[in-house]
């Protein structure tokens, strides 16, 4: 998969100039082949470039296309597949249902996809630290945990380009490790690339390219 940014401009930072390394105002390739990095501080539009790619946000002058077809002229339904199928996502609200248990939210996206198994997700929970809170609602659960169980549902589809922003806000040392393990396996499985927006300098994963905003 090919996603390309041609002068896209958020709608709330017009008039705003960018330098050559940000995403915004000027051309940029993203394949699925690599890894790259968003590393900017708060408030930059590191979650609404997320929701630019997801298709969720229009409100932004430029250009994006995905293959070869600009996302302006992607139907919902259309947008439903990549989504289903293409576009996998943790966004930084990780926008659980708070009423449902863990598993729930997990087993609604894989009730969607098919793609995995209640055994994986149970053995993925395991390896999470996090099995004996999958019957738990959500509303009940740490940050921590509730960024974990996000994390799974995320990874709980096919995909060719994994959106992870700022995925580790919770997390302690040894569960960015124990969960960038998982990560790095989900996107070997399926030959994917991933965009991961950091506050500071990232260096888990091994990127091809890093962007300012």
């Amino acid at each position: 998969m090919k996603i390309e940014l041609k002068n896209v401009i958020p709608v709330p930072l017009a008039g705003i100039s960018f330098n050559q390394q940000s995403v915004w105002g000027n051309n940029v390739s993203l394949s699925s082949e690599n890894n790259y990095l968003i590393n900017a501080p708060s408030g930059t539009g590191k979650s609404t470039l997320i929701s630019v790619l997801f298709g969720t946000r229009n409100d932004f002058t430029g250009e994006v296309f995905i293959d070869g077809k600009s996302t302006r002229n992607i139907s919902l339904r259309d947008w439903s597949a990549l989504r289903r199928n293409s576009i996998a996502v943790v966004f930084q609200d990780l926008r659980l249902f708070p009423e449902l248990t863990a598993l729930e939210n997990i087993l609604i996206k894989t009730n969607l996809t098919g793609s995995v198994s209640k055994e994986e997700i149970l053995s993925n929970a395991e390896k999470f630290g996090i099995a004996d809170r999958m019957n738990i609602r959500c509303k009940f659960l740490s940050l921590g945990q509730q960024q974990r169980v996000a994390i799974l549902r995320g990874l709980a589809q096919p995909f060719s380009f994994l959106l992870l922003d700022e995925p580790f806000s919770h997390l302690d040392e040894k569960n960015i490790e124990l969960t960038t393990t998982l990560i790095m396996e989900a996107c070997k499985k399926n030959n994917a690339g991933l965009l991961l927006t950091s506050l500071g300098g990232n260096s888990i994963f091994d990127y091809h390219q890093t962007f300012s905003i």
